[in-house]
């Protein structure tokens, strides 16, 4: 033996130990540290050994851009955060994160439509921004009874309080049908009476032909998540007797989005969901290809960017 043993053996070869970083400790536990590539326990530092010609800075690759989407969530929903989470399962580097404000009743009462003033929304984007999103969503489809004017003026005190970008599921929709000349269109939801007799009127008044629709008279909005997924395919096979140009499942609590790949293959006719029209139109907003999305129906592919 030449000398005495020295931690900085272990090093690969032509490596360099950086001072004061690499080794931390004494005795046994010092070489343990070394063989392991930790020091005092804890996982080493970056730079704490490096190869010949290998500069601290480049030692790992730079992270992949994050595209983050923010989701305002009503409060009783639990269908759009794991529907939205498995849409994106192959888009690595996209992520949605959630908000909720309260929402238990859709109806035309007051305190249901007091669930839908500006404060909530604003209060829920707010916190959301913290997060450095580069948009916000309303997942939700409160404008097909409030009138789509409101989801343009929310996505307006949206952009001015946190100066994110914004969209929503209903204004994402009607883009849609617009853009594709589909204006002959189906509806389908959970919702009761009044509520869809509502919805049908502002799209008649917008300048869409609604020629069939099914409704399940619920006041929700917990409920709509137990809506089976064989009934939401029923209810679309009921209104393509119409032959629409489009059928439109309006519910983001409601299993529409998982159902739209079958729908159209049995049919032959496009199924827009309310959870998938938000998502798309943010993921264009974004600039994200949306033909990554794929097996959630022919908007992905059709209608990319």
């Amino acid at each position: 033996m030449t000398g005495a043993f020295q931690p900085q053996d272990l090093l690969p070869t032509g490596a360099t130990a950086i001072a004061g970083e690499a080794f931390i400790g004494d005795g046994a536990g010092v070489i343990e540290d070394v063989a392991l590539g930790i020091h005092g326990g804890r996982p080493r530092p970056v730079g704490a050994y490096l190869s010949p010609n290998q500069s601290k800075k480049d030692e790992f690759p730079e992270m992949t851009k994050r595209v983050l989407l923010g989701m305002l969530t009503p409060s009783s929903n639990t269908v759009l955060e794991p529907v939205t989470a498995a849409m994106l399962s192959g888009l690595p580097e996209v992520s949605a994160h959630f908000g909720r404000f309260t929402v238990k009743e859709i109806s035309l009462r007051a305190a249901a439509l007091d669930q839908f003033t500006d404060a909530p929304f604003l209060d829920a984007a707010r916190l959301l921004a913290d997060a450095q999103l580069n948009v916000i969503g309303w997942n939700g489809t409160s404008a097909g009874w409030l009138g789509f004017d409101a989801d343009v003026k929310l996505c307006k005190a949206i952009e001015d309080e946190t100066g994110i970008p914004a969209c929503t599921s209903m204004l994402a929709l009607n883009e849609i049908l617009e853009t594709t000349g589909r204006k002959r269109f189906a509806i389908v939801s959970p919702y009761l009476d009044e509520i869809q007799d509502k919805m049908v009127a502002n799209y008649n008044a917008a300048g869409f032909e609604v020629v069939a629709e099914r409704h399940l008279n619920d006041r929700g909005n917990f409920s709509f998540s137990e809506i089976s997924e064989e009934r939401i395919e029923r209810m679309c096979l009921e209104v393509a007797e119409a032959k629409p140009e489009a059928i439109a499942i309006i519910c983001t609590n409601m299993r529409g989005a998982p159902v739209a790949e079958r729908v159209e293959k049995a049919l032959g006719i496009p199924v827009y969901d309310t959870v998938s029209t938000v998502l798309w139109k943010a993921l264009r907003m974004t600039g994200v290809d949306t033909r990554r999305v794929q097996g959630w129906g022919s908007l992905f592919r059709e209608l990319h960017g």
